[in-house]
Order: structure tokens, then C-alpha cells, then sequence
């Protein structure tokens, strides 16, 4: 079971010195992922295949992150995705609730 993780991105902290006052609250599903060899070479496999698909190969940009993200896990896309689209720029937070969720799925259809 997934748990809910908040992250708080501090927005003009920086430039106002003031952190409390600016804060943006950003919630989402967080599977936990264990970098091993072994994961991070299913998710290239799986990664590798989704970028020689028709189906992405034409994209760029954050057009074509999506795409890999969806067509590498169509769930679990749409569990850390779907209701907050990737934009142009954004450091990318749930990648690693990502990779754990695909491995956590792909582990389960394994005999």
C-alpha cells in the first residue's frame, strides 16, 4: 500500500529570505524504491523499449517524458501522474515513487 508523502516546495524563499510565507504544499503517492542494479536495470530495459516505440519516438521534450513515464507503467502513471501533469522545467520529485511503484508491479506479475 502505497503511503501519501508531503513535500513542501518553497516558492521566492530565496529571493525574500522569508521561507514559511511562500510555501506551495504538493501531495502525491509514495512507493518506496531501492536503488539496486537489478531495479534500475528493469526500469532502462523497460525505458529503452518505451523509446524505440512508434508511439513516443516522435515526441521531445516534456512531451516525450510523459509519454516514456505512461508507456513504461500505465498505472502507475496514472496513480503519481495523471492528476498533476509533469510541466516544462519542474524537477521531477516522484521519480522515485515511480520506480518503485513499477518495480513493486512488476515483481507481483512474476512467478
Amino acid at each position: 500500500m502505497a503511503a501519501r508523502v508531503l513535500v513542501s516546495v518553497l516558492l521566492a524563499a530565496v529571493f525574500t529570505g522569508d521561507v514559511d510565507s511562500k510555501k506551495a504544499v504538493f501531495t502525491f503517492p509514495e512507493f518506496p524504491y531501492k536503488e539496486t542494479i537489478k531495479n534500475e536495470m528493469a526500469f532502462h530495459e523497460f525505458e529503452s523499449a518505451c523509446e524505440q516505440s512508434s508511439s513516443c519516438r516522435h515526441m521531445t521534450g516534456i512531451t516525450r517524458v510523459r509519454c516514456l513515464r505512461e508507456c513504461i507503467s500505465p498505472s502507475c502513471y496514472h496513480d503519481i501522474y495523471q492528476t498533476d501533469q509533469l510541466e516544462e522545467g519542474e524537477i521531477d520529485v516522484r521519480l522515485n515513487s515511480f520506480k518503485g511503484c513499477f518495480v513493486q508491479r512488476a515483481t507481483r506479475t512474476r512467478p
